[in-house]
C-alpha cells in the first residue's frame, strides 16, 4: 500500500522560512509527478508547486520567487523550501504524487496534510 508522509510544518513569523518534506513509501513502480497543494480555511485546495520525474517544475504565481520545490522520482521524496513567508501562506499543505503502484493502475495519492501558520 502506498503512503505519503509529510513533515516540517509549524508556526513561523512573517518573512521567515520553513521546509516541508514528503516521502512516498510502498510498492511503487514509477512516480510521474510530485507536488504540494494547500488549503486555507474556507478556500479550495490549490496547487502550490509541482515537479516531474524529469525535473521540470511549476509554481503558483503567488509563490514564484519565494518557494522552491525539489526532489521527485529518484528518491521518492519531494521537498518544498518556503522563504519570505506571508500570512496568506497559512494553510494545510498536502503532498501529492501521481504514480503507478505495483498492484494497480496509475493514480493520485495524497498525504495527511501538515499545518503551516504564518503569524506574528
Amino acid at each position: 500500500q502506498v503512503q505519503l508522509v509529510e513533515s516540517g510544518g509549524g508556526l513561523v513569523q512573517p518573512g521567515g522560512s520553513l521546509g516541508l518534506s514528503c516521502a512516498a513509501s510502498g510498492s511503487i513502480v514509477i512516480i510521474y509527478n510530485m507536488g504540494w497543494y494547500r488549503q486555507a480555511p474556507g478556500k479550495q485546495r490549490e496547487l502550490v508547486a509541482a515537479i516531474t520525474s524529469g525535473g521540470s517544475t511549476n509554481y503558483a504565481d503567488s509563490v514564484k520567487g519565494r518557494f522552491t520545490i525539489s526532489g521527485g522520482n529518484a528518491k521518492n521524496t519531494v521537498y518544498l523550501q518556503m522563504n519570505s513567508l506571508k500570512p496568506e501562506d497559512t494553510a494545510v499543505y498536502y503532498c501529492n504524487a501521481d504514480l503507478v503502484p505495483l498492484t494497480t493502475r496509475r493514480n493520485d495519492y495524497w498525504g495527511q496534510g501538515t499545518q503551516v501558520t504564518v503569524s506574528s
